[in-house]
């Protein structure tokens, strides 16, 4: 998409976020409230458009010679925030720097583990090997941004955040990163696609709820991400606001843990540990999946703001298979399950959830919660900060958490959510539950070695519908994103819940 060059309307734009920025280094820690603000500056070969699809970045054109290679031809004359010239050589610094940052909390060597090779063919054009056939490196490729040889060697994530290593080719340059308070930066003039709308831009941190709403309405931010559902209606209402809404990319599940006996947290009605791991039947995961009444949840507790699911991704990712629809509530029908699986009258458990990650976590959890109960299952929440939920969930002190998932395709979410645990291959980083199955991780294998769109797309649902059939996981809901501004902006929502200033753009 090629931006439209309005010089006439030149201004500030300032801008709500709701989660914070840790760091300016695009290759140090792989979470999207950092890559928000970094893809204002830097860009990758390709790039996400707001219905989630592969377009072009600065590779102008890309194809596969055979299986296991990939040839991008940049686009000629795209110019770096010091005046150098980008260069195949440049992206080939860019893909070998993950591998080699230090101390990284998670960052980004899995997206470039699958390419064994680098050749520049000549200043503009890069040709990229992998070991075995593999389909989503475009989507692997669009999340590792692109950074200056000259300005990067050597350079230290502390560089980026203080703006000496932070040359981008990106629409914005860097003016200052203040940790915790705000980014500020100046439009690139120089830019290939044009020039931004916006002189400056003001990425203000705002994760409080009311702060973030209240920011808008004072008119100390024109435009706030995530809007919260106890404003929803008032911003509707709003003559003086507009908002923007797409289902997102993100699905909100249910990880039980199917490897422990028993799972922790989880006990009899008297609170003596069970002699078996229930959620290893797949009759008891289908049991708690038809106790929950997603439509509830999405109006009522989620305020229109979710959408109920049933695959591992929403409706316009790659391998959202339509034909598996969301489980029907069915409480009785619950309960006969659980019968038929032994557990005639239930048993205990603990439901663990962030209560400051996603749209009304723990609100949902306590829903799911009295949904459960209501079928035998007596269920307590336990609701943390998520600097504290994620650390304890990834070292599974939970029988049963919750978890939001943005993923591009669903190979690829499986890939993380599902498949069996292999550090090696990278594989079932996120499987909280240690689901392990050699079907499962073999539908998974098919489509991520499918190079061929089409036939990806297939093998992509073939794996969906599987994980569906088995209740890998228990899929709640999609979340609806919702963006609001001032009257006389406009934004076009995206799946993948990001913000750039860049998109926004004034009306009459």
């Amino acid at each position: 998409m090629l931006l439209i060059t309005t010089p006439a309307f030149a201004a500030e734009l300032r801008i709500g976020l709701s989660a914070d920025v840790t760091t300016m280094d695009p290759h140090f820690v792989a979470a999207q409230p950092n890559l928000t603000v970094q893809m204002h500056v830097f860009e990758g070969l390709v790039r996400i458009d707001e219905k989630g699809r592969v377009t072009p970045g600065v590779a102008q054109s890309w194809s596969t010679p055979d299986p296991l290679t990939w040839e991008f031809k940049l686009r000629p004359g795209v110019k770096f925030h010091d005046g150098s010239e980008l260069t195949a050589d440049d992206v080939v610094f860019s893909l070998e720097r993950p591998l080699t940052i230090k101390g990284s909390p998670g960052g980004f060597a899995a997206y470039v583990k699958p390419i064994i090779a680098k050749q520049v063919v000549d200043k503009h054009t890069l040709r990229l090997k992998t070991a075995a056939p593999y389909g989503p490196l475009l989507q692997d490729l669009a999340q590792v941004l692109l950074v200056s040889r000259k300005a990067a060697t050597n350079a230290s994530s502390e560089d980026f955040d203080s703006g000496k290593a932070a040359i981008g080719t990106g629409p914005f340059k860097l003016v200052k990163f203040a940790r915790g308070d705000r980014v500020q930066l100046a439009r690139n003039d120089a830019y290939w696609a044009g020039k931004p709308e916006w002189d400056s831009v003001s990425l203000r941190i705002l994760p409080s709820d009311p702060a973030r709403t209240a920011a808008l309405l004072s008119g100390e931010v024109d435009a706030i991400e995530n809007v919260p559902t106890a404003d929803l209606a008032r911003l509707k209402k709003s003559s003086a606001h507009r908002l923007a809404q797409a289902v997102s990319w993100r699905t909100i599940l249910l990880h039980l843990d199917q490897d422990r006996v028993p799972p922790p947290g989880v006990t009899d009605k008297s609170g003596k540990p069970l002699a078996a791991n229930p959620f290893k039947d797949a009759r008891v995961r289908l049991a708690l999946s038809k106790s929950i009444n997603r439509q509830a949840i999405a109006e009522r507790v989620m305020e229109g703001l979710a959408m109920p699911a049933a695959n591992p991704v929403s409706p316009s990712v790659i391998g959202h298979d339509p034909a598996v629809k969301p489980e029907a509530y069915d409480a009785e029908g619950a309960k006969k399950l659980l019968a038929q699986a032994g557990y005639p009258n239930g048993f205990t458990l603990t439901l663990a959830t962030p209560n400051n990650r996603y749209i009304n976590d723990e609100q949902v959890a306590q829903a799911v919660a009295q949904m459960f109960s209501r079928i035998g299952v007596t269920t307590r929440v336990e609701a943390l900060p998520l600097a504290a939920y994620l650390g304890r969930a990834r070292n599974r002190e939970f029988g049963v958490a919750l978890l939001g998932w943005g993923s591009l395709a669903s190979d690829l979410a499986l890939r993380s959510l599902a498949a069996t645990t292999n550090p090696d291959k990278g594989w079932g980083a996120w499987n909280w539950a240690r689901y392990s199955s050699p079907q499962l991780d073999k539908l998974v294998e098919q489509s991520l070695t499918t190079v061929d769109p089409a036939r990806r797309e297939a093998a992509a649902r073939a794996a969906s519908a599987y994980a569906a059939k088995e209740v890998v996981f228990i899929p709640l809901h999609y979340q609806v994103a919702t963006w609001a501004m001032k009257r006389n902006l406009d934004y076009t929502a995206r799946v993948d819940e990001f913000t750039y200033a860049h998109f926004f753009r004034t009306v009459k």
